[in-house]
């Protein structure tokens, strides 16, 4: 009784609402409500996971297998807004809880023994530092509580780069070519690994962390974000 009493104090002085809409969350949603949850641009690229637009994007840049997104990013739609709320407004939880959706559907969809491990793209430490967590990182926690793979950080980056916003597809990948390096104590020998980033733009970045992961013996690389677009 006493710990129901906390609970609904601490709901009424931190109120819980919908990362979306704003409207006040029951307590069995978590960051979304039902009506948002449900009206989430999700894609299918699951269902055509090495022939699609996505793998079309990084055929010559990497030799990675399966490419799929969570959700389509339009500017201004939902998913660039989630994508701001999960990056810029201290919302971690709003990476898991993605997370775990999509797990949920490529566990249903025949990937629960796909990989060995889900290996978020790092950030430089001082920009961790600066926002307190790795919005990739809590994608990945998600994923993980739906499929078996282990979270492996075995991947560093070793230098601060510029903003790849105004950067053609190119000039990104020149960008991040030396960016990327294994941790000393990563092993990915044999491992077949699920590579996870919040966005897919040119796939400049997600491609150069494979490029590293494949060098340094793993069997096979399949890339996830949470929103990819044009």
């Amino acid at each position: 009784m006493r710990l129901f009493f906390v609970k609904d104090f601490l709901d009424l002085v931190f109120p819980r609402n919908c990362a979306l809409c704003g409207r006040s969350l029951f307590d069995y949603e978590e960051c979304l409500c039902m009506v948002c949850s449900g009206s989430l641009p999700i894609t299918s690229y699951h269902l055509r996971s090495s022939d699609n637009d996505l793998k079309d994007k990084v055929l010559g840049l990497s030799n990675v297998g399966m490419v799929m997104s969570f959700l389509k990013f339009s500017k201004g739609g939902q998913s660039q807004k989630l994508l701001h709320k999960l990056k810029y407004r201290n919302m971690p939880e709003l990476g898991v809880e993605l997370g775990k959706k999509y797990g949920e559907i490529l566990y249903k969809s025949g990937f629960e023994h796909s990989w060995d491990k889900i290996t978020p793209v790092p950030l430089h430490p001082l920009k961790k530092a600066r926002r307190g967590y790795n919005q990739s990182e809590e994608f990945a926690k998600g994923l993980n509580q739906k499929l078996p793979a282990a979270i492996s950080k075995d991947l560093q980056r070793v230098k601060f780069t510029e903003t790849q916003t105004q950067k053609s597809r190119l000039e990104r990948m020149d960008n991040v070519e030396t960016v990327f390096a294994l941790t000393p104590e990563a092993d990915v020998s044999g491992a077949r690994v699920l590579l996870v980033d919040d966005v897919m733009t040119t796939g400049a970045t997600l491609c150069a962390c494979a490029n590293v992961l494949l060098a340094n013996g793993a069997k096979t690389v399949d890339l996830v974000a949470i929103a990819a677009g044009d």
